[in-house]
């Protein structure tokens, strides 16, 4: 059972989320260790279910509850049905130079997609760049994780994966592809503190439409459609319909070219083959890539270093109040570690539902 406190008004007003007043803040080790804790009951190994825990966790510390513990239930019962294996782990298929393949066998997705970076990571560190596709992986979480973990190793990280359809474009009225999310992490001046870009392919990610659902949060823009294909701003009706791609074809682009680089280059199954028997909630099969560039392959990392704080210090000097992508997650990771990470009162009950007990 973990110790919890209840949030006050003003700890509500400087955190980004949740945003409710049903928040209760959990000691962050307390919180991973229970997660894992739970994963191993599932039948995960210990060191996979704390990697796989970890990254979970993150995203709420972070501030984006959208990805974090919340994705737990839908974890466990991917586990029980067989959608996802819990002992599968990923190995290696084929490697030529910098590329290497992975068959991840469809286990848990944030554990293989760590394993995935830090094969490329490796392979950057010896040819000075690295690709790793990884195929039959599971929902990833949030892809800012893997991207992050690149950088915090002083390597700039890019991932991208297929994923069932989730958006509407180019006329259609229903789901006809993935929301395909990137991230790309940069090393950032301070340490442990990276700059990364990490964005799904529609206006929001399916997550936040279900955050914004949850929390209630007031919404006027037409985020996607209801499922006869009306543009609303209604979360409820936009998760029984679809959302709706970024820069209407750009978003719609982009989504299907990250098909291509995922699902088409390692011949597997795209979205729409992923999504076919409607009971696909985790991804399963998925593809993803993941790309580590050695700086010092290029430039002197403290020449680099100080390229970025140069453009960062020109940002701040004319775009006043600025902020790097990832910058306020990490002021948030600082506040949560001290604070607690928070969790809205729903999630908790959610948990409770599958064994996780976080006490009142």
């Amino acid at each position: 059972m973990l110790h919890a406190i209840r949030t006050s008004d003003r700890e509500r007003e400087s955190n980004r989320a949740p945003s409710m007043h049903s928040v209760i803040r959990v000691n962050h080790s307390q919180l991973c260790q229970a997660i894992c804790q739970r994963l191993q009951q599932a039948g995960v190994n210990t060191h996979q279910a704390r990697i796989e825990a970890e990254i979970m966790v993150e995203a709420d510390l972070l501030g984006t509850p959208s990805h974090g513990v919340r994705m737990l239930p839908n974890l466990l019962a991917a586990l029980a049905s067989g959608q996802v294996s819990a002992t599968a782990t990923p190995h290696k298929v084929s490697e030529l130079g910098a590329i290497s393949i992975v068959d991840c066998g469809n286990g848990t997705g944030r554990y293989a997609s760590a394993t995935a970076m830090d094969q490329a990571v490796s392979q950057a560190s010896q040819f000075g760049a690295g690709v790793c596709l990884a195929k039959n992986t599971s929902h990833w979480g949030r892809a800012h994780a893997y991207a992050s973990r690149a950088a915090q190793q002083g390597f700039i990280g890019l991932c991208t994966t297929n994923a069932i359809p989730t958006m509407a474009a180019w006329g259609a009225k229903t789901r006809v592809i993935g929301n395909n999310p990137i991230a790309i992490g940069i090393p950032g001046v301070s340490q442990g503190e990276p700059i990364v870009l990490d964005m799904a392919m529609s206006q929001a990610a399916v997550g936040k439409i279900a955050t914004m659902h949850r929390e209630g949060q007031a919404n006027t823009e037409h985020l996607g459609l209801d499922r006869h294909g009306k543009a609303t701003a209604d979360p409820a009706a936009i998760l029984e319909g679809a959302v709706t791609p970024m820069g209407q074809h750009k978003g719609a682009g982009l989504a299907l070219m990250f098909e291509l680089l995922t699902a088409a280059l390692a011949g597997a199954q795209f979205g729409y083959q992923l999504g076919a028997s409607g009971t696909n909630s985790v991804d399963s099969a998925a593809t993803k890539i993941f790309i580590a560039l050695n700086i010092n392959a290029f430039i002197e990392p403290d020449m680099f270093k100080n390229k970025v704080a140069q453009l960062l210090h020109q940002l701040t000097s004319e775009a006043t109040p600025f902020n790097y992508p990832s910058e306020r997650g990490w002021k948030d990771k600082k506040n949560n570690l001290i604070n607690g990470v928070p969790l809205h009162q729903k999630i908790v009950k959610e948990l409770l539902a599958v064994g996780v007990d976080i006490a009142a």
